[in-house]
């Protein structure tokens, strides 16, 4: 695990831990009640803030999943890495549980507890959800791309995104997607990228081309609220998204191939980023809790201090989580999957099933 670790770039790490706090900002607007309030009032400066503050969920998301690619198109995946994935999932929706249950937050039911002990729900928008069974699809795709032109690829591509974005912006018409599908198509494009480097956009174009869009993006939020729209988000709501996608795509172009040193603190932190989603959007229980009950969203709406309690909490939210989750690699994961019974187990499964 620590070798292939080394192997990843500090620059896309980098932009991994700025995806996961755009994602954690955009749980601070929509999960804590304040949409609501904001989307039946009038604009403010609070809530034009909030509105760009919280925005970038689902961009972020397919920046997520764009990196993920990126990565495992040459790589093999293991029934290991598999389980891995499984066992973090599975860790902080049992712990968490138990927790809020041994707290009080929740009231212990046998069906609480059986949704605990199951690490999936829903399919269609879920993301922890979405992940684990596009992770599944991970093989089978690093087969199709393999035995594919460039030519080939690039039509693939194009027919998934005028299935799942382009007609999916025509009025009248109704696509419907959910995660898994769509993170297939996130990774035919990173994969593409992988596998035929673009040549004729340099970093400092990417980064212009990536600034334009986010500044689109952010007129198109605050102008359409202007308008009377009860949704602002429409051109960014969801990962296919016209705009999400192209602000991802670009904003992961630019950091592709940004110059920075290597840091181990930059890869350490994000080792982590997975664990601080599994934490903050763990549940229901835990948005109301975080959210609603102690952190009081809402009231900071037309607070001079709104800026101020969203940044810092955000921020908190991050470390907080970060340093849980680096304690859960230290002295849970790293001593189990090293251990002589996990590699006892794990290389019958892979003789079993077979390593692709």
């Amino acid at each position: 695990m620590q070798r292939m670790k080394s192997q990843r770039n500090s620059n896309l790490e980098l932009y991994r831990i700025i995806v996961m706090l755009l994602i954690v900002a955009h749980h601070y607007v929509v999960n804590s009640g304040l949409i609501g309030q904001m989307q039946s009032s009038s604009l403010t400066t609070n809530s034009v803030f909030l509105y760009l503050f919280g925005m970038w969920g689902k961009t972020g998301i397919d920046c997520f999943v764009l990196i993920t690619g990126y990565f495992m198109c040459k790589s093999k995946a293991t029934a290991a890495k598999f389980f891995k994935l499984l066992f973090e999932v599975m860790f902080y929706k049992i712990v968490i549980y138990l927790i809020f249950v041994a707290t009080g937050v929740v009231t212990f039911t046998f069906t609480g507890f059986a949704r605990a002990l199951i690490p999936i729900s829903n399919v269609g928008d879920g993301f922890t959800t979405g992940f684990i069974f596009f992770y599944l699809f991970i093989p089978f795709i690093n087969v199709l791309i393999s035995h594919i032109d460039k030519s080939m690829h690039q039509k693939l591509i194009l027919l998934c995104l005028f299935i799942y974005t382009i007609w999916y912006m025509v009025p009248g018409y109704r696509v419907v997607y959910n995660y898994v599908t769509w993170f297939i198509v996130l990774y035919l494009i990173s994969s593409y990228v992988r596998l035929y480097p673009f040549t004729r956009f340099n970093t400092k174009h990417w980064g212009y081309l990536s600034l334009l869009l986010i500044c689109i993006s952010a007129v198109s939020v605050i102008v359409l609220k202007h308008m009377g729209y009860y949704n602002p988000f429409l051109l960014v709501v969801d990962s296919n998204a016209i705009l999400a996608l192209l602000t991802a795509f670009t904003s992961f172009m630019f950091f592709k191939d940004l110059q920075i040193k290597q840091s181990q603190f930059i890869n350490t932190v994000a080792a982590s980023c997975f664990g601080v989603l599994l934490i903050h959007a763990n549940s229901n229980a835990m948005r109301q809790w975080l959210w609603c009950d102690t952190l009081r969203n809402v009231e900071y709406l037309d607070s001079p201090y709104c800026a101020l309690h969203a940044i810092t909490s955000v921020l908190v939210i991050y470390i907080i989580c970060t340093l849980i989750d680096m304690i859960r690699i230290r002295f849970i994961e790293r001593p189990f999957f090293n251990s002589a019974f996990y590699r006892l187990i794990d290389n019958k499964i892979n003789r079993l099933l077979g390593v692709i």
